[in-house]
C-alpha cells in the first residue's frame, strides 16, 4: 500500500509541476504587488488550469499528510 501511494504522489507531483508551468506568467504573486495594473479575471482554459493547479496542491497535500502518517 505504501508504494501505491508514492507512485500515487510521484504522479501528483509531476502533474502540479505540469500545470504550474502552465499559467500565465502575469498571475502570478508578483503581478499583485505591482507588477500588473489591470484586473485580470481568468477564463477558458486559464481558469482550468488553474483550478487543477489547487486541486493537485491540494491532492499532493494530502498524500503527503498520509505518508508522513503511514511511515
Amino acid at each position: 500500500m505504501k508504494q501505491g501511494l508514492i507512485i500515487f504522489q510521484l504522479v501528483i507531483s509531476l502533474g502540479l509541476i505540469g500545470l504550474v508551468l502552465l499559467q500565465s506568467k502575469d498571475s502570478g504573486l508578483g503581478s499583485s504587488f505591482g507588477g500588473a495594473e489591470s484586473y485580470h479575471s481568468k477564463k477558458g482554459i486559464e481558469r482550468i488550469v488553474y483550478v487543477g493547479t489547487i486541486i493537485f496542491a491540494a491532492l499532493f497535500l494530502t498524500t503527503s499528510l498520509i505518508n508522513a502518517f503511514l511511515l
